[in-house]
């Protein structure tokens, strides 16, 4: 069983008294009964990722929001700040194995913001994220039988939402899966896919539950 503690980079920068980003890192650190080594490893890979995007945010984001603040200035329009936020969730934490994803929203001054979500599912035996194919043992064609399943929840879905999603909807699935979109929660697997791949902005981040055919650690 693993604990988690939040770790936070944050900060507001300015130019000449006006805040041009904010930006909030939040990130986790893991404590564990299971193996030590692994626990570190894992905490390395997050707080590496975490020094990542400050430093991202704190060169080429701030200096696009320096760019943008000063000319709007120059050219008397308003100038609407630049946001950062990176923010995870603990999705499953049982035996030796946890599951998060991190939501990771810019807001850059236009109409709206962007979230992209990555996910991990950690075997704190090992250190080791572990993959989709491991929770369809014995069924190399499980990829198939998944888009399968969300062609089938997606139209259950258009029952009352008709335009949830793109008209293409089939070719999309396939076109950007992505064999690692996908989290553990209690009673099964999620597997998700970015704003805009298969579906309008409104629509959010698409989300395709498996329940475990035979229970789960």
């Amino acid at each position: 069983m693993q604990t988690i503690s939040q770790k936070t980079r944050s900060d507001i920068m300015v130019y000449r008294d006006i805040p041009v980003l904010t930006y909030t890192i939040y990130y986790p650190e893991f404590t564990s009964t299971c193996s030590q080594s692994a626990v570190q490893s894992i905490n390395r890979f997050y707080a590496f990722q975490a020094k990542n995007k400050e430093t991202y945010c704190r060169t080429v984001l701030y200096q696009q929001a320096l760019e943008q603040a000063q000319y709007v200035q120059a050219n008397q329009f308003p100038f609407h700040g630049y946001e950062f936020m990176s923010v995870y969730k603990i999705t499953y934490n049982n035996c030796c194995i946890a599951s998060l994803f991190t939501d990771q929203y810019s807001y850059l001054g236009g109409a709206h913001g962007n979230t992209v979500r990555d996910s991990q599912t950690w075997d704190f035996d090992t250190g080791e994220q572990m993959e989709l194919s491991s929770f369809f043992p014995g069924n190399p064609e499980f990829i198939d039988m998944l888009f399968t399943s969300m062609e089938q929840q997606i139209q259950e879905q258009m029952k009352t939402s008709p335009s949830m999603y793109f008209d293409d909807y089939a070719a999309l699935l396939r076109g950007n899966f992505n064999i690692n979109g996908f989290y553990l929660k209690p009673e099964g697997i999620i597997i998700y896919y970015q704003q805009y791949d298969i579906a309008p902005y409104v629509s959010g981040i698409p989300e395709f539950f498996f329940p475990f055919a035979g229970g789960f650690c």
